[in-house]
C-alpha cells in the first residue's frame, strides 16, 4: 500500500523518523513504514501552551494529540520522543503571524511552520538521530526527477497540501518523504483500522492550531497589546462612513460584520495600519489580476534566472481551498509577478501565492512566494492611490 521511499539500503537496515502530530494522517505513515519493515522512529513536537486546546476537537501538537502519538507509538512499538518546540514555534510562526497581522496583511502560519520548525529544525533533529529520511502525513507526493525529488499533488485532491509545503527546499525536499501521496483520506482511516490505531476515526485538524475558536484578534490583542486601535472606515471614494476598533479584526475581502451599511454591499478592499483605517468598496473593487511577490521559492526545472523574458504559462493558486488556474509568471528587474488569467477577488498581502504546471492531480509545484502587493483594477488603484498620499501627508503633518 505504501509507495516506494526511494531509498538505497533494504528497509530493515533504513531508519525513517515520522513526524508524529497524533492525527490519523501521521500515524499511518508510522505503522504502514513500520509493517514495511522500516526503522521507525517517532517524534511529536510539542508546539504551544496547550491549556485551552487540551480537550478541542481539531486541535495539534498539543496535550491530547501528544497523549494520542504515544499510544500510537505504544501499539507500533516503535521508539517515540516529545520535544519541546514552544519557544521555537513562538518566535518563528505566532510571533510572525502577529506582526504580520497588525500590518495589515493576512498570513499563512502553516507555511512558516513548515518552513522553520518541521522541515528545519525537526530535519535537523531526524539526522541527528541517524535517520536516513523524515516522512510525514501531508498530502502531497514527491518522485525522483532528474538528479533530485520534485513535489507533486497528490491523488486526493480535496486532501491535497501541497500549497503550504511551496517554500520546502531543494535539500529538504530530496530528504522528506510523503508516504500518503498516493492514498485517498478513506484509504488511510481504513489502513488506520487494520493497523489497530485508536485514532482511525480522530477528527482532522482545522484552522489554524493556535487560535482556540478561530478567534485571530483575540490571539494578536494578547502577544501585541495596544495593535487594535480605533480608526475610520473610509469608503475607497474618500467618504468617511464610520469608526472600528482596530484593522485585527478586518480582513480583505470581508463583508459580513463590517459595522457601517450605505445601502448596498460593500467589502474590505484595503487595510492601512500606517493611517489606521478600513478602506471599503464594491466588490468590483476587489478584482485582481495582477500579484507582486517577494520570498519566492523555486523548486521547478533551473533557476528564476532561466525564465524567459515573455514569461511563462503555469497554473497559480492563492488559496489552499482554490483549484490552480492559468497564469503567467513574470521576472523583471529580480522581482517576480503573476498576471491571473481570470482575476481573483479579495486577494490579500501575507498569502501565498503557488505555481504549478498543471491543475489536476500529479501536477508539480514548481513553487511559490508570499503576496507582496495585489494590483487592483485601474480606476481602484487610482483611489487607493489618492487615499495612501492623504495618509502619508497626515503622518508627516
Amino acid at each position: 500500500m505504501i509507495a516506494d521511499l526511494d531509498l538505497a539500503g533494504a528497509p530493515s537496515r533504513t531508519r525513517v523518523v515520522v513526524a508524529m502530530s497524533g492525527g490519523v494522517d501521521s500515524s499511518v505513515v508510522a505503522g504502514l513504514l513500520k509493517t514495511a519493515g522500516y526503522d521507525v522512529v517517532g517524534v511529536t513536537l510539542q508546539l504551544y501552551d496547550h491549556g485551552e486546546a487540551t480537550h478541542r476537537k481539531g486541535a495539534c501538537c498539543a496535550g491530547q494529540d501528544i497523549h494520542d502519538a504515544r499510544r500510537v507509538a505504544e501499539t507500533l512499538g516503535i521508539p517515540h520522543y516529545v520535544l519541546d518546540y514552544e519557544e521555537r514555534f513562538k518566535e518563528t510562526v505566532i510571533d510572525g503571524f502577529a506582526s504580520s497581522y497588525v500590518a495589515g496583511e493576512t498570513p499563512v502560519p502553516c507555511v512558516s511552520c513548515n518552513q522553520t520548525v518541521k522541515f528545519h529544525d525537526l530535519l535537523d533533529t531526524a539526522r541527528q538521530l541517524g535517520a536516513d529520511a523524515l516522512a510525514t502525513g501531508h498530502y502531497v507526493a514527491s518522485r525522483r526527477h532528474g538528479e533530485h525529488r520534485a513535489l507533486y499533488r497528490p491523488v486526493d485532491i480535496d486532501r491535497d497540501q501541497s500549497y503550504f509545503l511551496f517554500a520546502t527546499t531543494q535539500a529538504q525536499l530530496d530528504f522528506v518523504r510523503f508516504p500518503l501521496g498516493t492514498l485517498t483520506k478513506a484509504e488511510t482511516r481504513e489502513a488506520a483500522r487494520e493497523l489497530g490505531l485508536a485514532v482511525a476515526d480522530k477528527h482532522d485538524s482545522q484552522d489554524i492550531c493556535f487560535v482556540p475558536n478561530g478567534k485571530y484578534a483575540a490571539v494578536i490583542e494578547r502577544l501585541k497589546p495596544g495593535a487594535s486601535e480605533a480608526g475610520d472606515i473610509v469608503h475607497i471614494d474618500g467618504r468617511v462612513l464610520g469608526r472600528h476598533d482596530g484593522i485585527i479584526h478586518y480582513t480583505i475581502g470581508q463583508r459580513r460584520g463590517i459595522g457601517v451599511a450605505i445601502g448596498e454591499p460593500l467589502f474590505v478592499v484595503h487595510l492601512d495600519p500606517r493611517g489606521k483605517r478600513v478602506i471599503v468598496g464594491p466588490r468590483e473593487a476587489l478584482a485582481t489580476r495582477r500579484l507582486h511577490l517577494r520570498h519566492v521559492n523555486w523548486i521547478g526545472d533551473g533557476t528564476v534566472d532561466g525564465i524567459p523574458e515573455g514569461g511563462m504559462d503555469v497554473y497559480a493558486r492563492v488559496r489552499s481551498t482554490r483549484p490552480p488556474l492559468p497564469a503567467r509568471l513574470r521576472v523583471e528587474g529580480g522581482r517576480m509577478s503573476v498576471e491571473l488569467g481570470d482575476g481573483e477577488s479579495g486577494v490579500a498581502p501575507g498569502q501565498a501565492c503557488v505555481f504549478y504546471d498543471g491543475d489536476g492531480a500529479g501536477a508539480r509545484v514548481l513553487g511559490g512566494g508570499f503576496i507582496e502587493r495585489a494590483e487592483h483594477s485601474r480606476e481602484a488603484e487610482g483611489a487607493l492611490t489618492r487615499l495612501m498620499a492623504t495618509s502619508a501627508a497626515a503622518a508627516v503633518a
